[in-house]
């Protein structure tokens, strides 16, 4: 558990069919789809290889009443998880779900003081193994925040979880901060456009090939919002919507599929994806395959 403190270590998609969920990501990211459900809950589990990685489930009725839209959520680890509960508060944080014991650990819901949800958990049921690196194929390999102001909202995630600020490797970009947790390099900020309604957190998915994971995106019933886009570093991004509306990202190699690049003719690029836009240059850690 220490090897996981300040680190994410869970993800939940809440989704509007599980079922249909799980087909998609198992095709796309090659994720293994078990249920595990109590008579008390209903519940989907996402397994890289053999290891636990994330769940699936219904996404609230009430929920959907309010308004709320399918996503993904990450659960960051801490060691005490009341008291974190009460740094949010006292940073300027809402607490959406106080701290409860589930199926999964003890976690909560939250939401940093630009409104950005995340969950964290104490004493994570699945969670407890060493964590690896973040290029390993099928795990997920970068969290962006989307935030109304990234220049502030940093300090709010150093004081409460103890992330430290880390350089790019080349020509670091003033709009995107990269962020470290327990020394690894696991994310990046950026402040986005007005256009964007809410502050979010995106996940990124690793995959061997990202033109064979693109086409399952679209075969599967998904779409391609952004991409596929070749890095300075050599990685491949592409920005994505599941079937259900949940937004997710992909990285990884060109390998041998194909792909259809996005148009950029240059390393500086600017390109809008469902409302959300970014400009500038990002340079992320290669993946090693």
């Amino acid at each position: 558990m220490a090897d996981q403190l300040g680190r994410f270590a869970w993800y939940e998609l809440l989704t509007t069919d599980v079922a249909a969920a799980g087909a998609f990501y198992r095709k796309v990211v090659g994720w293994g789809v078990t249920d595990e459900s109590t008579p008390e809950l209903p519940y989907t589990m996402l397994r890289n290889g053999g290891t636990p990685l994330g769940g699936l489930m219904d996404l609230p009725e009430e929920g959907r009443r309010s308004g709320a839209t399918p996503r993904w959520m990450g659960y960051v680890a801490v060691d005490d998880l009341d008291g974190a509960a009460a740094q949010i508060r006292r940073l300027g944080g809402t607490i959406f779900v106080p701290p409860t014991d589930t199926n999964i650990g003890r976690i909560a819901v939250a939401a940093d003081p630009q409104k950005a949800t995340f969950g964290l958990i104490e004493k994570p049921t699945y969670g407890r193994w060493k964590p690896g690196r973040l290029d390993e194929p099928g795990r997920v390999g970068w969290h962006e925040l989307l935030a109304a102001d990234r220049t502030v909202i940093f300090d709010f995630y150093r004081e409460l979880l103890g992330w430290q600020k880390a350089d790019a490797q080349t020509d670091p970009a003033d709009w995107y901060q990269l962020f470290s947790a327990g020394g690894q390099t696991a994310g990046g900020m950026l402040t986005k456009l007005s256009s964007v309604a809410q502050p979010c957190w995106l996940h990124y998915f690793n995959v061997d090939d990202i033109g064979a994971a693109t086409k399952h995106v679209n075969a599967g019933g998904g779409r391609i919002l952004q991409g596929p886009i070749e890095l300075p570093d050599g990685c491949w991004i592409a920005r994505c919507v599941d079937p259900q509306g949940a937004l997710f990202a992909l990285q990884g190699a060109q390998g041998h599929a194909g792909i259809e690049p996005f148009s950029a003719s240059e390393v500086g690029w600017s390109a809008k994806w469902g409302g959300i836009a970014s400009q500038g240059r990002i340079v992320l850690p290669k993946p090693k395959r």
